[in-house]
């Protein structure tokens, strides 16, 4: 079973990232950390799946974080 996307976002705040208050687009949300250089954009509400690209997403930021 897929994670949910409230549990993608608890992810992304425990290794640092935090949501950018200028947001995206309609319901797209835009997170950030202030060591990397690339962003993270959400584009589905808490209830929803998870997608598998914001997986890897979530990988590589914790990868490169890790350096």
């Amino acid at each position: 079973m897929p994670r949910k996307i409230r549990e993608y976002k608890a992810d992304l705040i425990a290794l640092g990232f935090s949501e950018n208050p200028r947001r995206g687009r309609g319901s797209h949300r835009v997170w950030k950390h202030p060591r990397l250089e690339n962003i993270i954009v959400i584009a589905y509400e808490d209830g929803e799946d998870t997608p598998l690209y914001l997986e890897k997403q979530l990988r590589e930021a914790a990868k490169q974080l890790e350096e």
